[in-house]
């Protein structure tokens, strides 16, 4: 069950109604319960919408792992085989392996589970797999063609493998019944959840033995409960809370750099943002630095191309880095046009250079950093209006065609292969959470290059050649790099920021006394 422990802070009225609303009553105050705070609603069961929360939560895993640099280890599938013309893979299933239900894990159980998730949206959609079916012990998936980060595929939280019995008649997901460390005992979405240590795992049984999972969206609410206490573990933290919960001597701060970044991204098809030098001029009018210096309170993070140090396979340290040049941003405008106005914004034909911004508050920097581009677009005579709405706003925008600019963070370690993430967001002109109307013939050369190449400095040269093309063209513009931020109870001892964000580490940690 869930915890409830007097609060040592005083909350905000919101706040208080937040945990109030929220956090219900143990059975028993000597219970001790590991309890979560993160901005993740549940939206639904099936693993295509919440499977990452049950995925970190260590409540059902995947057939493959990823170390700490993204290549596949063994996980429910031990070990694999590839065929020589890369059309067939075999995977062979981990023996003795209890779902949470008592039910064997059998390769039966996770060729279905994986065919209800390829029916699914979802990542394995890119793969082009033609049949998964069990022979004897083994998975095998048979691709139309080739595919090389299969592998990265199947270590994605919508490929969580759950039990027969989770699935109805018709595929569709009515219960979590996973293989994880811990089993679900309580489930309301889209708030929380609760689980406890599953004796009959086939792994190292974890030292903490109940935990629970409160979806708390305002990032202040996440941080009066890790400054109160009432939450052992709170995951991303707003920039404004940092320095706060660093003084508190009841907890750590952790930080570290993750493959997420925060993109501008222009209407790269139509509009006033359609031209290249557009482009490149909103990108010069941005201070990078300032934003993550003074915004982000995280100086070194501002983003002068799509990957940062941390993901060097991406990272091009040749490459010419995104600059701050608001004279060469101006000289570029007036060269497509643009003329200032007695209000000093930029006119073309009579209309003004004026676009609509679209963010959300699910991350919290993320307001903050649109006001700040608002003001450094508005020195080089560019309207920029705010609009804070849901995130599902800005994919509705770019499929109808209507978004003129968006602003959010992009994580390229949703699969722990990068190249999965950018062909799908890049591909066919640009997908929701990519680019809007970009068509370029080298970009996609470079990525079917890389995808036909078994050799790593080819690969590796495909690699800078497709990131010289985003640099070049800016379909989507880099603001900042990411750097993830838990808060953590003194009160536990083993934390750690996973780079690859799949799990909160639950299994790892141990009661401090």
């Amino acid at each position: 069950m869930l915890s409830s422990r007097p609060l040592r802070t005083a909350l905000t009225a919101s706040a208080l109604a937040t945990l109030v609303a929220f956090v219900p009553t143990l059975s028993s105050a000597q219970e001790r319960v590991f309890d979560v705070v993160g901005p993740f609603e549940i939206g639904g069961l099936d693993p295509s919408i919440s499977g990452f929360v049950f995925q970190r939560m260590q409540i059902a895993e995947t057939l493959l792992e990823a170390d700490g640099q993204g290549k596949p280890i063994a996980g429910l599938a031990e070990r694999w085989t590839e065929s020589a013309d890369g059309l067939t893979w075999r995977l062979a299933i981990r023996q003795g392996v209890k779902f949470h239900d008592g039910s064997d894990l059998t390769a039966e159980a996770a060729a279905a589970a994986l065919n209800a998730a390829r029916g699914k949206p979802g990542v394995l959609k890119q793969a082009g797999m033609e049949l998964v079916t069990a022979e004897g012990n083994e998975v095998v998936i048979r691709l139309a063609k080739p595919f090389k980060p299969l592998l990265a595929l199947l270590a994605h939280s919508s490929t969580n493998i759950l039990a027969p019995a989770a699935y109805d008649a018709d595929g569709k997901v009515q219960k979590i019944i996973g293989t994880g460390p811990y089993q679900l005992t309580l489930l309301e979405p889209p708030q929380r959840l609760a689980a406890e240590r599953f004796a009959g795992y086939w792994g190292t049984q974890p030292e903490i033995a109940k935990t629970t999972y409160l979806a708390a969206g305002r990032g202040e609410t996440r941080t009066l409960m890790a400054e109160s206490g009432d939450a052992e573990l709170v995951f991303q933290l707003d920039p404004p809370s940092i320095a706060r919960l660093k003084r508190s001597s009841n907890l750590k701060v952790l930080i570290e750099p993750v493959p997420r970044v925060v993109l501008l991204t222009p209407n790269s098809g139509a509009g006033a943002t359609a031209p290249v030098e557009v482009r490149q001029a909103l990108s010069l009018a941005i201070q990078r630095e300032g934003v993550a210096a003074a915004v982000l309170r995280a100086p070194g993070t501002g983003a002068t191309q799509l990957f940062a140090k941390n993901v060097p396979a991406w990272h091009d340290p040749e490459l010419a880095p995104l600059a701050y040049d608001p004279a060469a941003s101006r000289k570029l405008l007036a060269g497509q046009g643009w003329t200032a106005g007695a209000d000093g914004i930029l006119q073309k034909d009579g209309k003004p250079l004026r676009l609509k911004l679209l963010t959300y508050s699910d991350r919290p920097e993320l307001p903050l950093i649109a006001t700040a581009l608002q003001a450094q677009l508005r020195e080089v005579g560019v309207d920029v209006e705010v609009a804070v709405q849901n995130s599902s706003a800005i994919p509705a925008a770019h499929n109808d065609g209507s978004l003129q600019l968006a602003l959010y963070g992009r994580n390229f370690a949703l699969v722990p292969d990068p190249l999965v993430t950018l062909l799908n967001d890049f591909s066919h002109g640009g997908a929701e959470w990519g680019p809007l109307g970009w068509q370029n013939p080298a970009f996609d050369q470079a990525l079917a290059a890389l995808l036909a190449s078994d050799d790593p400095a080819e690969q590796q040269r495909q690699r800078y050649a497709a990131m010289a093309q985003v640099q070049k063209d800016l379909p989507v513009i880099p603001v900042a790099w990411y750097r993830q931020t838990m808060a953590v109870s003194n009160a536990v001892q083993g934390a750690a920021i996973d780079p690859f964000e799949r799990t909160f580490g639950l299994s790892k940690m141990r009661w401090s006394q």
